[in-house]
């Protein structure tokens, strides 16, 4: 079982936390997480590229001279592929880029990453962070404390002081603690999460 230290919104120390294994030492399958990431990025694709075949481009309706004896090649339309102005041969077509991935491989995928984490000290838990009013300023303050400028911060439940405050800083993305995935804690150099966040991932992903 892991034990991390737990430092408060000033930097400092204040105590110590024991991580679960059945999520924060689990064996890392490296195949899983490669396959969340593709699956991740494959889900935000617009898939909205689209060219017309030669049976969707206007005109052409006639044979542009007759078959024989003008010592051109034949010709049936001048909307083929070989003309200006034809149509696409294998034109693309809006298509659907997202696959599924099974519940047991998605968690186990994020066990990985979370366990990753861990085992290259890239993770710092907090015993709170709460701010009293929306400043990205007081955030940017947390996030000099910990020595700390690219991260995925994880919260227990919503708290839009918190979101609204980091969302002005490019290379910090926050998210609550039951919609965290595995392309997200790979994005941000380092994983910020705080004690109840760590109680609500084990409580649901163990």
């Amino acid at each position: 079982m892991a034990n991390v230290a737990v430092y408060n919104m000033e930097g400092k120390e204040v105590g110590k936390m024991d991580l679960s294994d059945a999520v924060f030492g689990v064996e890392i399958n490296e195949h899983l997480v490669h396959l969340a990431v593709v699956q991740n990025l494959a889900n935000k694709r617009q898939g909205t590229q689209k060219a017309k075949t030669r049976s969707e481009v206007s005109g052409g309706g006639r044979k542009p001279w007759r078959q024989k004896g003008t010592g051109h090649a034949r010709q049936g339309s001048i909307r083929a592929p070989q003309w200006k102005g034809g149509g696409v041969v294998f034109a693309p077509v809006p298509r659907d880029y997202s696959f599924k991935m099974n519940k047991k491989e998605k968690k186990a995928a994020l066990k990985s990453v979370l366990t990753s984490r861990v085992q290259d000290n890239k993770l710092i838990v907090l015993d709170e962070l709460k701010f009293d009013e929306i400043k990205t300023k007081d955030f940017k303050k947390v996030m000099d404390n910990l020595k700390v400028e690219k991260a995925m911060v994880v919260i227990a439940d919503k708290d839009d002081k918190v979101i609204l405050s980091a969302r002005n800083l490019s290379k910090v993305n926050t998210a609550v603690a039951e919609n965290i995935n595995v392309y997200d804690v790979l994005k941000g150099d380092t994983l910020v999460i705080t004690k109840d966040a760590v109680a609500k991932i084990e409580e649901v992903f163990a």
